[in-house]
Formats: C-alpha cells, structure tokens, sequence
C-alpha cells in the first residue's frame, strides 16, 4: 500500500483536498482510503444509541454492521495513541492511503498552505514535503507547487509519484 499524507495546519483546506483527491484519484480507477487524525477526543456515536451504551458500559470493541457498511469502534482506555503505521495495519490493502494529519510524520506528503491561516510552513524544515497546494505566491520553491484549484494536475502528480496504475490513459 502507498502511503500519501496531506499536512497543513487548521483551516488550510486539508479536508477540501483530501476529499476532492480522493474523487479524482476514484475516477482514475485507483482504490483509495483515507485516515484522519484528530488532536481531540472525538465520537463517531452517538448518545442513546445501543452501540454507544454498549462502548459506555465498557465494551473494548463495539461493531455495527448493516447492509452498506459496517465500522469497527475500538476503545484504547489507558493504553496509548496508535501510531500512524500502527493504524495502517489495520486497514484493508488498497493502491493509496491518503493521511490527514499525522503533519509531523516521517511519511511522504504534500503540504496544504494558505496565507491566513497557516502557521509557519512546513515545508521550510520537513524534507518530506513532497510539493505544496497554496493560494499564496511562493518564491525559490524546490519543490512542485498547484494551486488549489489545479486538482487534475495534483492528481496526475500523486498517480506518477506513487507509481499509481489508473484505468484511464493519464497522458491525454
């Protein structure tokens, strides 16, 4: 499995890339899934459904399973946070894992930077930024820099970087 994170600080845009890649990436004939890193306790469940009662009650793994999907809750109660490689291995083998998050990661990825609300870049001290999406001029950049609104030209950089097989002739 090829592994692409998509970093940025809050509010860059990571969720608006990540989602409209995946799309592109889909159209192309790639299998893609995505993680998402979350710097706060978050909830998928919701209060007063059984299978939040059930995690409550101190079940360690609560499954819900219906005709179109089925997700897995595991509760982590004292041990510590997964690794980002850890989370891989649980997931199913597809082409692309896209990452969201995990920004201070050892793991391939393109920064997402916006004037505004970006901190300082990582790009300038992560040589695993790979290229930068931005609305934002940059100068003596070392790396491939798209606008934001340049998704067929990320995707066909992510296909050719990852060594991606597409369903699709890519030099059209």
């Amino acid at each position: 499995m090829k592994v692409l994170g998509i970093a940025g600080w809050s509010g860059s845009g990571k969720t608006t890339l990540v989602t409209r890649l995946v799309l592109e990436l889909v159209e192309r004939g790639v299998s893609v899934s995505t993680i998402k890193h979350a710097h706060h306790a978050f909830d998928i469940d919701q209060p007063g459904k059984d299978s939040y009662k059930h995690r409550a009650a101190g079940a360690r793994e609560v499954m819900v399973g219906s005709r179109t999907r089925w997700a897995l809750t595991h509760e982590l109660r004292s041990c510590p946070e997964l690794t980002l490689n850890e989370l891989l291995q649980k997931m199913t083998p597809v082409d692309l894992v896209l990452v969201e998050g995990f920004k201070f990661g050892d793991h391939e990825k393109i920064e997402v930077y916006r004037a505004g609300y970006s901190d300082t870049p990582l790009y300038r001290d992560d040589p695993n930024v790979i290229a930068i999406v931005t609305d934002t001029p940059l100068s003596d950049m070392d790396r491939p820099v798209f606008n934001s609104h340049d998704i067929t030209g990320i995707g066909e950089f992510v296909v050719a970087r990852c060594d991606l097989a597409t369903s699709i002739n890519d030099s059209a």
